[in-house]
């Protein structure tokens, strides 16, 4: 018999990694442009978060792979922490 578990497996979930954040004007959003650069408020070295369904789930830091970024995860948020995120 499969676990209950299992039978989840194959579904897709959102998963967000979150860079920074930053506070625009609308006036400042409409005058984006390719090749804009925005200012986040987080420092290079600072660990980013992870999330599932909008629910952090985790940090890590970002690297570089073959040109590409990717994220190493450092740490895991407890499963008591997640569920008191539920509530």
């Amino acid at each position: 018999f499969p676990s209950k578990i299992d039978l989840i497996l194959d579904v897709t979930l959102p998963v967000t990694v979150e860079l920074g954040r930053a506070r625009m004007q609308v006036q400042d959003v409409l005058k984006l442009a390719p090749g804009a650069v925005i200012e986040l408020d987080k420092a290079a070295g600072d660990p980013v978060d992870l999330y599932i369904n909008d629910r952090a789930i985790a940090k890590g830091e970002v690297v570089i792979i073959d040109e590409n970024f990717g994220v190493r995860l450092t740490s895991i948020v407890t499963a008591t922490e997640r569920i008191k995120t539920l509530r």
